[in-house]
């Protein structure tokens, strides 16, 4: 995004991107943007947006779209913690809603950020336990589909997942994990484990394959499709150095026996990494030093 002298906010899309072509969304994504831009984080209060009727529209057809496909395909972890979060269906939440439901449950607090957050600088949050989410909501031209996170990937995705004690504590480690690395190799290799784990992660419940990430979750046509993907079992040499392509459906996913073996694999690793850990695991994949 580009901040202009006259202090409006221009958000630049990618050629794919179903918005990039219409002015007044390319408006509103900047005038969004510009509000969390503005935020003094130290002083202010997390602020608001004043959501048009076409965006609780967008909100709502997700969310009730999104919601038998749960029944049938979240791990029932999710589905617990969802029950307790009680996200409303009929509008979008403003972030101060969000963490006002959170922060009795797990501890946890959103703040708004203009888009995508620096590597380092989110996963220091994180081992705060605040999580940084956009505010803006993908074009209504294609509101089942986001070729980047918004407020539905960031909230039905995420906000969902840290209503549970399990899944948040993984989180958290994460992000305390980062405070401990020095190499950008090692800090990477965190935040790839963390994309195949926490964002798509996969994990049997008896017999049937379910799915607890956020990227799954927060996808109607990904929450369709993950159960014909390539599943391999936990491996962290090979969650932490394989290649993907963030703007398509992912071909591999990596499933835990059960959120125990989640806990003690993905777990354990984010707790105990260090920089030494984290190269020894990239030479195990045979990646580049």
């Amino acid at each position: 995004m580009t901040e202009h002298d006259d202090g409006t906010v221009e958000v630049h899309l990618a050629d794919t991107h179903p918005g990039r072509d219409d002015a007044e969304y390319l408006r509103r994504r900047g005038e969004i943007a510009g509000t969390a831009l503005r935020w003094d984080r130290r002083h202010e209060p997390v602020p608001s947006i004043d959501y048009t009727e076409d965006e609780h529209a967008v909100w709502r057809q997700v969310s009730r779209e999104l919601a038998p496909l749960h029944e049938v395909h979240a791990h029932p972890e999710y589905l617990a913690a969802k029950e307790r979060l009680a996200l409303p269906a009929d509008h979008v939440p403003q972030l101060h809603e969000v963490s006002e439901r959170l922060l009795p449950l797990t501890g946890w607090r959103y703040v708004c950020a203009p888009g995508l957050v620096p590597l380092r600088d989110f996963y220091a949050d994180l081992a705060n336990q605040t999580f940084n989410s956009t505010q803006y909501l993908r074009h209504g031209a294609e509101p089942l589909y986001t070729p980047e996170p918004d407020i539905i990937h960031e909230v039905i995705g995420h906000a969902n997942q840290l209503a549970s004690p399990r899944f948040a504590a993984i989180t958290q480690a994460a992000g305390e994990a980062s405070l401990r690395l020095e190499t950008e190799e090692a800090m990477q290799f965190v935040a790839d484990v963390f994309w195949f784990s926490i964002e798509f992660g996969v994990a049997y419940d008896g017999d049937d394959l379910k799915a607890y990430g956020a990227g799954i979750l927060s996808s109607y046509g990904e929450i369709q499709e993950y159960a014909s993907m390539e599943i391999r079992d936990l491996d962290l040499a090979d969650m932490g150095t394989l290649n993907y392509d963030i703007t398509k459906y992912q071909p591999i996913l990596f499933a835990a026996r059960g959120l125990g073996h989640l806990e003690d694999v993905v777990g354990d690793f984010f707790a105990t990494v260090d920089d030494d850990r984290a190269a020894e695991l990239r030479a195990q994949a045979g990646a580049p030093a």
